[in-house]
């Protein structure tokens, strides 16, 4: 197995600022051991039939629904009651949970592939990758304490996985996302959950799942917490293209999302990331998203896209989102596609200048938006 790297920070004093401890409330009280995180709650939610062995999808989903209300009960006995995390890792799971319920659709979701808004259709369970060159295992990185993500998260427990449904001419994980997807390490789900948990005994105040990208690999993520003995957060980070099933099976298991929301218009979502219908799929799961936890929303600030991209994003996130906290990002730099074909991507084959940042955060001042929190 890859090593798990051992950084412990500074306490942070991000927690004293009201704005950041209101908006991520839930968040909180699982990372600090207070509250058991979802994924724990969804363990305890019985269902009377074997989720695995139903033929009709359609019946699966019911299941799924009854489950989901099921879940929505006990989480507001959970959020009103003393209920901490030890009592209820101690409690025996029952034989068939709303967890297992998840983990079998995900498994049909994959084969044909219909986990992100690509529906590339790949037989993974048989070998055949999908666009985003994942087929039938999970292929992981590298995992690591990461304490260059937002002040809230770090150190961040963050499992990089391989592959990615995008195809981003800068991405600055090309390696991993793009040309050696497959280069990582193939994990079963109980050793993925070992290594959750090797993470939060070293520190780690929650589980970063990012990549590349995690939607590949959510069957497999949703079977790892099947086996996971601690209490920690579970941390989407994504660039939402999932598919409306996917984000219906994540609500209840994620305890904070962390999602990208990089272009304002389908426009440069094609041009740069080769995707289709962006905007309606990533506003409408990050909306989702949104409506049932806890948000930090990161914007990626492109040279050249103050106008068609930032200002629409931001504008979107303060009349949609109003409980999410915004990362106005100025981390851009130009990598893989625009380094070779620097004429091709002009207006990206550069870093932000002072006034374009500058300017993204008077939008975001403008459309008032606690940014500066978690920046």
């Amino acid at each position: 197995m890859f090593e798990v790297f051992v950084l412990r920070p500074d306490a942070l004093t991000v927690w004293e600022d009201g704005v950041v401890r209101e908006r991520l409330s839930w968040y909180h009280s699982v990372m600090v051991d207070e509250k058991p995180a979802k994924f724990i709650i969804a363990r305890k939610v019985e269902v009377p039939e074997d989720p695995y062995r139903l033929e009709d999808t359609r019946e699966l989903w019911k299941v799924h629904e009854r489950a989901a209300r099921d879940f929505d009960s006990l989480l507001r006995e959970v959020k009103s009651a003393d209920a901490t995390p030890a009592s209820y890792l101690k409690t025996p799971d029952p034989r068939h949970s709303y967890l297992d319920v998840k983990i079998a659709i995900a498994r049909r979701l994959m084969d044909p592939c219909r986990l992100c808004e690509r529906r590339c259709g790949a037989r993974r369970l048989s070998g055949q990758p999908g666009v985003c060159l994942m087929a039938d295992k999970c292929i992981v990185h590298s995992a690591f304490l990461h304490i260059g993500e937002e002040a809230p998260l770090v150190p961040s427990g963050t499992i990089f996985y391989g592959g990615c449904n995008f195809k981003c001419v800068f991405c600055q994980n090309y390696d991993i996302s793009q040309v050696n997807a497959r280069g990582g390490e193939v994990v079963s789900s109980l050793e993925l959950a070992k290594v959750q948990r090797a993470l939060r005994l070293r520190g780690a105040r929650n589980i970063n799942h990012v990549g590349g990208e995690p939607t590949p690999h959510v069957a497999f993520i949703l079977e790892s917490l099947k086996f996971l003995d601690v209490n920690v957060p579970q941390l989407w980070n994504s660039n939402m293209y999932m598919t409306e099933e996917v984000t219906r099976l994540l609500l209840d298991v994620i305890d904070i999302w962390l999602p990208d929301l990089k272009y304002g218009n389908d426009e440069c979502a094609w041009r740069l990331s080769k995707v289709r219908d962006y905007w309606a799929v990533a506003t409408r799961n990050i909306k989702m998203a949104h409506d049932s936890g806890d948000m930090i929303i990161r914007h990626l600030v492109l040279p050249g896209h103050l106008e068609c991209c930032t200002r629409r994003v931001l504008q979107w996130i303060s009349e949609n989102t109003p409980g999410a906290l915004v990362n106005v990002m100025d981390q851009y730099r130009p990598e893989h596609l625009v380094l070779k074909y620097p004429e091709k991507y002009k207006e990206i084959a550069r870093r932000l200048r002072r006034d374009e940042i500058l300017e993204a955060y008077k939008m975001a001042e403008e459309f008032k938006l606690e940014y500066k929190q978690v920046s």
